[in-house]
């Protein structure tokens, strides 16, 4: 499944994570096939995965479009 909805380097973006509600900055939009944290992830042109970190804590995380809403800017 696809997602139609496309974000973009330095949006601010919320996601589901284990401690609840967290919110990051992309800083990298992933259209082909990687490798992380020791995983092949899967993503395409029509369907990428977003690299984020978060606002809080220097974690990065990687989730598809899917994963993630759009959050307005302060």
């Amino acid at each position: 499944m696809t997602s139609t909805r496309q974000f973009q380097i330095g949006d601010h973006v919320s996601w589901n994570s284990e401690a609840g509600r967290v919110s990051g900055h992309i800083r990298a939009v992933h259209t082909g096939d990687f490798g992380w944290k020791g995983y092949t992830h899967h993503a395409s042109q029509s369907d990428p995965q977003y690299e984020i970190t978060s606002d809080r804590t220097d974690h990065v995380a990687v989730h598809k479009a899917g994963a993630l809403r759009l959050l307005p800017e302060n």
